[in-house]
């Protein structure tokens, strides 16, 4: 199972990156692995400001649709617009073309409040 080093995680399965305070985020590689193919991600939330926790879309697959849940408090900026024709991208590259939102936190410390690589592989077994 591949857990980047650098990205932080939540139990929800959910991973960031954080470059100032500006958050990329998506859903790990184990998540997608679960979900199986991936048919569809509905994310209309930009604009708006959200706490952490809180759900910012959905992610739709073949046998199941499941929330997705910020895991920083801000304001999402932008959706990956490549998911819209090409949702497949986040079961063929989770941590990269398969990004969901981009996020402006409110406050970046709380990124070392998330999992690091090690805790996440722990919970995951």
């Amino acid at each position: 199972m591949n857990i980047p080093a650098e990205l932080r995680y939540t139990s929800d399965h959910e991973w960031v990156r954080l470059e100032g305070d500006i958050a990329t985020i998506g859903i790990t590689d184990f998540a997608q692995h679960e979900l199986g193919d991936i048919v569809f991600v509905d994310i209309n939330t930009v604009g708006k400001e959200l706490a952490s926790n809180e759900i910012f879309g959905t992610v739709e697959a073949v046998k199941t649709v499941s929330d997705l849940f910020l895991p920083m408090a801000g304001t999402i900026l932008e959706v990956n617009a490549g998911l819209e024709s090409a949702p497949e991208s986040v079961n063929t590259d989770a941590y990269g073309a398969g990004w969901m939102v981009k996020v402006k936190v409110s406050n970046p410390d709380e990124f070392n409040s998330l999992l690091d690589a090690e805790k996440y592989g722990a919970l995951i077994g």
